[in-house]
């Protein structure tokens, strides 16, 4: 029992000190809410006062800035204000350093000094501060005078290093290189140009233009330098291509051009050099165009005078127009080369010369035509005329000039030259070039080979038309063509033509065909008389004919007196028209394989017929030649004296 009731006592004490415990932690959690409301109250307040703050603050840090800013620009107007004060006061140290000049101060302090004076000068235009603008004129005063001092030692330098004249044989014969600036003198001319070129890009927008100054100074000088130095070559040029026999067929390196261009090529090329390492980069073509300029006018208008002179002499000059396209057109290779320039001035200065020699092709087929028609009398003999000789060689002649024709050849067209006739002769249209003309792929040589062959048609067909009219007998005429056949295929096959058209000689046999038809006409005439009729009685045996051997005692004694007296008279007509023909063919002037060629034609064609006509009717003066002048041998030998 006691025990029951000290365990209840023992409950309800540990009850009572569990209540104990809550009502603390109530009135703390009590007291924690309270707390909480009086910590946001106080946010509350001081957000409030944050957000007037923030409002009053605003417009003080904007003040702050813009104070802040103006403190920087003043700090900065009084640094340059220290910085233009310096230059100021040092105006006088940098006027008595441009008064002395570039010559007594030393180049390079001279442009040290012009350069601080420029940099000075554009700080001070950038301040834009009115208290400075009498000091920008005077600075801009000096700079003027420094630039034109330095354009002043530019011009003393150049004239100083260009002699008055030189000889270019002297180092055209020694093969030596054209002389160029010294490396000291290069180097100072280089100094002022990359300044004065620099200043002159500068000042553009100011009002400047034009070349820069230094670069007309360069070009007035070198210029007179190469002009005086090639005037002798381009008046021998001209002096050079009048002959002292006009007739005389122009032959290649007789004229001065030449040199004329060797000596152009090797002033231009040492002209470039010195103009790389004066003047920059961009400058390079301007310099060098104007420097040249004065000598590419003068070499225009000694080529305008050689094409006169070509034009008036066509027929044996036009060689010297195949020369001087060459001539002209390698010096621009070269020259475009190694400068990249002048390429279209040389090509302006050529074009009347080329087209002289184009036109050439046709003039000269015309000329031969013309002379030819203008033949009053051929040699009576069928001799070859001089026209023949004479258009071959001119062919001959192009051969040395092959180079310069097969381009020209190329950029007329094949065929070219025959349809520039036509318009020449009113044919043509609108004197476009035909479309071969344009054909990147044709051969100048085959296409010089075709106009070969057709000046040789050309030549042997008016040369037949002609000798028609005034030969009129065929087997003179037949001589005559078979001559002109001889000499051109000889002239061919014996000279540089040979690689080119030899292989197209067949165009030469139709001719040597017609000689032969003209020629052997006589042969047929004569031939007639050895052909026989022979009539025998109806018990008669008729003669052999062609089977075994011929007994001509036996025919002659079938042949009735008719017969017999005709055969006389075969044989008598056949002599003196055998020995008129053998008479006539030795008075002919004939090339000598022509001789061989119509004596071998006539044997061939008489000979057979005649040992046949021999061999049956020899008999018919029983051997004492009053009738039968020739036997099978004799005939032989006055056929062998023929060849």
């Amino acid at each position: 029992m006691a025990v029951g009731l000290s365990n209840g006592r023992a409950a309800a004490a540990a009850d009572e000190e569990a209540r104990a415990e809550v009502d603390v932690l109530n009135s703390r959690l009590e007291k924690t809410t309270q707390l909480t409301k009086k910590i946001q109250a106080c946010l509350g307040r001081l957000e409030a006062t944050g957000e007037r703050v923030k409002s009053v603050a605003g417009p003080l840090n904007g003040e702050t800035t813009t104070l802040q800013v103006m403190g920087k620009n003043i700090d900065a107007v009084l640094i340059a204000i220290e910085r233009l004060r310096h230059p100021a006061e040092s105006k006088n140290d940098e006027e008595l350093i441009i008064r002395m000049g570039p010559e007594k101060i030393g180049l390079s302090n001279y442009l040290a000094s012009i350069k601080r004076i420029t940099y000075v000068l554009n700080e001070m235009k950038a301040t834009n501060l009115r208290s400075t603008q009498q000091t920008i004129l005077d600075l801009q005063r000096l700079i003027k005078s420094g630039n034109t001092q330095l354009e002043g030692e530019f011009d003393k330098i150049i004239r100083s290093e260009t002699p008055r004249t030189i000889e270019p044989l002297h180092y055209i014969t020694k093969s030596k290189q054209f002389p160029v600036f010294p490396q000291d003198r290069l180097a100072k001319l280089g100094q002022v140009s990359s300044y004065l070129s620099q200043f002159h890009r500068t000042s553009v927008g100011a009002g400047s233009s034009g070349d820069p100054p230094i670069v007309k100074i360069y070009a007035e000088i070198r210029s007179q330098y190469i002009a005086t130095a090639l005037g002798n070559l381009a008046a021998a040029s001209t002096t050079m291509a009048k002959k002292k026999n006009p007739d005389a067929i122009y032959r290649a390196g007789t004229n001065g051009i030449g040199t004329y261009a060797q000596a152009m090529e090797g002033l231009f090329l040492a002209e470039y050099e010195n103009i790389r390492a004066i003047f920059p980069r961009d400058d390079w073509s301007m310099v060098l165009l104007a420097t040249c300029q004065p000598s590419l006018a003068e070499l225009g208008r000694t080529l305008r005078e050689l094409n006169s002179h070509i034009k008036a002499h066509i027929s044996t000059d036009c060689y010297m127009a195949y020369e001087v396209v060459e001539i002209v057109s390698s010096l621009s290779n070269n020259l475009e080369s190694r400068t990249g320039e002048l390429k279209s001035s040389l090509a302006a200065s050529l074009k009347p010369v080329r087209e002289t020699a184009k036109a050439s092709l046709t003039e000269l087929l015309e000329d031969t035509k013309r002379k030819i028609t203008g033949l009053q009398m051929l040699p009576p003999d069928g001799a070859p005329v001089p026209i023949v000789s004479e258009t071959i060689q001119r062919l001959q002649s192009m051969v040395d000039f092959l180079r310069p024709i097969s381009s020209i050849m190329i950029s007329l067209g094949d065929g070219g030259w025959k349809s520039a006739a036509a318009a020449s002769r009113g044919g043509g249209v609108d004197g476009i070039p035909s479309l071969a003309s344009f054909d990147i792929g044709a051969d100048g040589k085959e296409i010089f080979a075709h106009y070969c062959i057709d000046t040789i048609e050309m030549l042997m067909a008016s040369l037949e038309m002609r000798a028609r009219v005034l030969l009129q007998k065929k087997s003179v005429i037949g001589v005559f063509i078979a001559n002109t056949v001889s000499v051109v295929e000889r002239m061919i096959i014996n000279s540089d033509l040979a690689p080119l058209l030899e292989s197209r000689l067949q165009v030469l046999d139709q001719w040597t065909k017609k000689a032969k038809s003209f020629y052997t006409e006589t042969c047929k005439d004569i031939s007639v008389h050895l052909f026989d009729v022979i009539h025998t009685s109806r018990g008669g045996q008729r003669p052999t004919s062609g089977q075994g051997a011929v007994d001509s005692a036996s025919i002659m004694k079938g042949l009735g007196s008719k017969d017999k007296e005709n055969i006389k008279v075969k044989f008598q007509a056949f002599n003196t028209s055998f020995d008129e023909m053998v008479a006539r063919h030795k008075q002919y002037h004939m090339e000598r394989e022509v001789r061989q060629m119509f004596a071998k034609d006539m044997q061939n064609m008489i000979e057979p017929l005649y040992n046949r006509f021999w061999d049956r009717y020899h008999e018919v003066d029983k051997g004492k030649g009053k009738y039968v002048k020739y036997d099978k041998s004799a005939i032989a030998a006055v056929f062998l004296t023929l060849y």
